[in-house]
């Protein structure tokens, strides 16, 4: 009996200590595994299938793409440059501008948003600064709370050349007189201030600011605004308010010599992949205005994917994933928005047939193979950070295997002095799809406007994705490659760098018609 209650004891430790040991185990589990554990949040891979390659969603025209034949006059048409539509630049003044004797004071801004959102705001700023005959100070950067990129004005813009430029319109500076010293970011997210004017509204109208900040700097010779993007009308100003925002977004806004001869080295090696040649921006701009070549040689097509996670979360559509990426992509929009997504109240299909869904790289290859782009094509991707990284790009490589970005065409060390900056990154992207052959944006955004605009001032080939036609398309499981490509070439006739009238309330960075651009 004792030998048996004994045995029986021994059995209970070594039962607990097993107990203990797992309990241990299960402790330690966050430690060496901490993925499994953390919060899902902007930086943390999915756990389900964002970095698994995902079957082609649609097989059948991948099939047929992968297979085309494109005829000799539809390659050439392709890539040939815009004809003159009639219109050139028109950014010099109606009359001889002038300064005022007597600045009104100064005026600062502070800029949030990614590159190309400050770019507009910075064109914004002079203007009214214009309207204000005040002073304006270098345009403050904030840190984008996404990226963490602190890169400054100074950092990306030649200040030079944007002051020298535009000193017989306006009064510019790169920093405050000792007087307003004070006058800084800390200073204003420290308390209300009186010299701070936080409420103007989007869209603003110029009698706004002549009502609102106009006594401001009369009282204190000083007024910050903040915040300040998207807080100018586009319609019902001055003529010569509108040529300056033109001019200094065309002309005034160029950036560093280091990135513009990143970018050009760039460009270089997509057009000479074997050679040597380095041109300079305006030769190669020249060149691609001039060059009738018929099949795209030495010539290339910058792809600006738009495809990262908060996009594919944000749009509730389906990837192709099954149900475990939905689950995925709902807990992740859940973290980031708490649910105010609109379009999470529709079904996939519903999203789709209005053009609501981005493009996925397997879609964005279909339409440029049904365009005419065979896979000879070099393209360049303008991208930060794809969902799903190289699995989503592998059926998009299958269609065009000459895809390059920057790190491909570029060494470490001669990214070093952009490496790990988004505004630095984001410049050099635009650089080169300013002197691309033709550029491609997925789906609309702040970069695709921006580009469009440009490249439409600059009579430059452009292509715009018709969201609408293509949703339906890809729903059509039955659809034939033949009948997909005849649509796709139908609806994208008068989408490929046509210059368009502005309409009111739209963006005069966008449509540069007629505010921009001169009949000839």
């Amino acid at each position: 009996m004792r030998e048996l209650f004994g045995r029986s004891n021994q059995n209970q430790n070594q039962q607990n200590r097993r107990i203990g040991v797992g309990g241990i185990f299960v402790i330690l589990l966050p430690v060496f595994f901490p993925r499994f554990f953390g919060p899902l949040g902007r930086t943390s891979p999915s756990l389900f299938s964002e970095w698994n390659a995902p079957k082609p969603m649609h097989l059948p025209l991948l099939n047929a793409a992968l297979y085309r034949r494109i005829p000799f006059r539809q390659q050439r048409e392709l890539w040939l440059p815009l004809p003159n539509q009639g219109w050139k630049p028109c950014l010099k003044p109606i009359s001889t501008p002038t300064l005022p004797e007597k600045t009104k004071g100064y005026i600062q801004v502070f800029l949030d948003g990614g590159l190309n959102q400050q770019r507009m705001g910075i064109c914004d700023a002079v203007a009214v600064a214009k309207i204000l005959n005040a002073t304006l100070v270098i345009p403050h950067l904030e840190v984008n709370p996404v990226w963490q990129d602190s890169s400054s004005f100074t950092d990306i813009f030649d200040v030079d050349h944007f002051i020298s430029l535009l000193h017989d319109e306006i009064s510019i500076v790169k920093e405050l007189p000792t007087d307003y010293s004070w006058s800084t970011r800390e200073y204003y997210a420290t308390g209300i201030r009186a010299t701070r004017v936080k409420t103007a509204p989007v869209h603003a109208s110029a009698d706004w600011y002549l009502e609102n900040v106009l006594p401001v700097l009369q009282s204190y010779g000083i007024a910050a605004i903040a915040p300040f993007s998207h807080r100018l009308a586009f319609d019902k100003l001055p003529a010569n308010i509108q040529h300056l925002r033109c001019k200094v977004n065309f002309e005034a806004l160029v950036f560093i010599p280091h990135i513009r001869n990143l970018g050009q080295m760039l460009v270089s090696r997509l057009r000479y992949p074997s050679g040597n040649f380095q041109a300079s921006g305006t030769e190669l701009l020249k060149q691609r205005t001039d060059d009738t070549e018929e099949k795209g040689h030495g010539k290339f097509v910058v792809l600006h994917l738009r495809f990262d996670k908060d996009m594919a979360a944000h749009s509730a559509c389906d990837f192709g994933g099954g149900k475990a990426e939905k689950l995925s992509l709902a807990k992740y929009r859940q973290v980031l928005w708490q649910g105010r997504v609109l379009n999470s109240q529709f079904t996939d299909e519903e999203l789709r047939s209005q053009g609501r869904c981005p493009l996925t790289p397997e879609e964005i290859g279909l339409l440029l193979a049904a365009l005419g782009f065979d896979n000879s094509t070099r393209l360049f991707l303008a991208s930060h950070k794809v969902y799903g990284g190289e699995a989503r790009i592998s059926i998009l490589n299958r269609l065009f295997p000459f895809i390059e970005d920057k790190k491909s065409l570029a060494s470490a060390q001669e990214l070093n002095k952009v490496e790990g900056k988004a505004s630095l990154l984001a410049a050099v992207d635009y650089y080169v799809s300013l002197h691309s052959d033709i550029f491609i944006s997925a789906s609309p955004g702040n970069m695709h406007n921006a580009l469009v605009g440009h490249r439409a001032f600059l009579n430059l080939k452009t292509i715009r994705p018709n969201m609408v036609l293509l949703g339906p398309l890809f729903l059509n499981k039955n659809i034939e490659w033949s009948d997909f490509q005849r649509a796709v070439l139908n609806g994208h006739k008068n989408r490929q760098g046509q210059l368009r009238l502005r309409k009111e309330n739209q963006s005069i960075y966008t449509y540069p018609a007629s505010d921009c651009v001169c009949k000839e």
